[in-house]
Formats: C-alpha cells, sequence, structure tokens
C-alpha cells in the first residue's frame, strides 16, 4: 500500500478542492493516460486495487506508471466518543484529485487493450475519468 514514511504533521485538514489542476496534466512516461474529469479523494486502496486490476488483466506485459500518491491523512473519531478529547486517529491516506490530473499512465500493450485495462481502472476510482493519448494530453485542457 502507498503510505508515507515520514509526515511533518500527523493529522492535517481537509482544505478545499477548487479549481483545476495545474501539474500532473501532461502524458510524460506512457503512451496512453487515465485522466480525471471530475474532483474528489482518492485513497491508498482504491489506487491499490486499480493497480491490481490492471497488472492481472495485462499478465504484466506493459509497463505502468502512478502519478499520485495519497499524502493527505484523514482522521476519525471512534464510534460512541463524546465531545472533546481531541482530534481523531488517522484512519486513511487519501490524495485531492482535481479536474485534468493524469492519475495512470501505460505503455508497450496494444490499444484496445490498453483502453479495455484503463476502463477496469475507472471503475475503482471514486470519480469521473476518461483515457486519452499522447496527442490529446498536450491540448490545454
Amino acid at each position: 500500500m502507498l503510505v508515507p514514511q515520514k509526515v511533518k504533521n500527523r493529522n492535517r485538514e481537509k482544505g478545499k478542492n477548487r479549481g483545476l489542476a495545474k501539474v500532473g496534466t501532461d502524458i510524460s512516461f506512457g503512451s496512453f493516460g487515465l485522466q480525471a474529469v471530475t474532483r474528489g479523494f482518492v485513497s491508498n486502496r482504491q489506487i491499490e486495487a486499480a493497480r491490481i486490476a490492471i497488472n492481472r488483466h495485462v499478465k504484466r506485459g506493459g509497463k505502468l506508471w502512478i502519478r499520485i500518491f495519497p499524502d493527505k491523512p484523514l482522521s476519525k473519531k471512534p464510534l460512541e466518543t463524546r465531545m472533546g478529547k481531541g482530534k481523531g486517529g488517522v484512519d486513511r491516506w487519501v490524495m485531492n484529485i482535481k479536474p485534468g490530473r493524469i492519475i495512470f499512465e501505460m505503455a508497450g500493450v496494444e490499444e484496445t487493450l490498453e483502453s479495455e485495462v484503463l476502463t477496469l481502472a475507472i471503475h475503482t476510482m471514486p470519480f469521473k475519468c476518461k483515457i486519452i493519448t499522447i496527442k490529446e494530453s498536450h491540448e490545454l485542457y
């Protein structure tokens, strides 16, 4: 699972998730990519589920790049706990995803198989995504 080794602050605020992605909007390594269309959180478990689905379908044939890393802790207090007593412990690690962000990239597989595989990854994501090529990624979002 993707978990940061060391963080400066154990508990952080969620903050706002506004605007479009400024970095990570172009395909840099592969030939096909998965791009977010809407915004949301993606957890380390969802990234791992998508990675496993891709690798099983391709049978470890192509190359896969994961372009995101969940470094934001989301905390949760235990059930039936009274108010006060501070903030809860870290429940999961997530990353804010803004529209236009590239999530996965692939190379070394046929075009038809890549579209099938990335469609499997789309179903594991909690927001809308689309499959793009190198040509489409260099256009403005």
